[in-house]
């Protein structure tokens, strides 16, 4: 077996292993109890989605290079996004919506991504956390009650009960991963 073609099967072995490792490290930080702090659990990650990229980009070369090092660094931060929503919210608690703030962030130019509104929900729960929560949209009115979900720790945002499907993310994840793979497997 030549050079290139080891090159190539560790390129095509890569996406998978890298998500593995990613999803390992955003468990570990998120849910852990001996979870590493906030600073070395961000750069440790950045490594690993960083370094994976790159391996990547230079074991495969060329243009497929840089297009599959591009949908693993992006499958990557799906990976995470993942095991966020998937992370333990153990608490739970009944909060009153005290104020809704609505908040645009508005685009520029032909092309750009569409405006979007994001609804910060003021809360008043018991002991005092959660002290907010972001939405797409509004969930309550003003003096309504919610459930919210949110760890003690405060190692991941507080969400909705109920809310907190990694399907999405994870389908998108695999999505990206998988192409990054097909494109292992082809000859530059």
């Amino acid at each position: 077996m030549g050079e290139k073609a080891r090159m190539r099967g560790v390129a095509v072995l890569l996406p998978a292993a890298a998500a593995g490792l990613v999803h390992g490290w955003s468990w570990w930080c998120l849910s852990a109890d001996s979870a590493p702090p906030g600073p070395v659990a961000l750069v440790g990650g950045a490594v690993l989605v960083l370094g994976a990229a790159v391996a990547y980009g230079a074991l495969r070369g060329g243009s497929g290079g840089v297009f599959g090092a591009l949908a693993v660094a992006v499958g990557l931060l799906a990976v995470v996004a993942a095991a966020d929503r998937a992370a333990a919210r153990p608490d739970r608690a009944l909060c009153v919506v005290r104020q809704i703030e609505e908040r645009g962030s508005h685009t520029a130019g032909e092309g750009a991504p569409a405006s979007r509104t994001v609804y910060r929900h003021v809360l008043t729960c018991p002991g005092g956390y959660p002290t907010e929560l972001k939405e797409d949209h509004a969930v309550a009115r003003a003096g309504g009650e919610i459930e919210v979900a949110y760890d003690a720790r405060r190692r991941v945002s507080p969400v909705l009960v109920g809310d907190t499907s990694p399907w999405p993310a994870f389908l998108c994840a695999a999505l990206l991963l998988a192409f990054a793979t097909l494109v292992a497997t082809r000859r530059p």
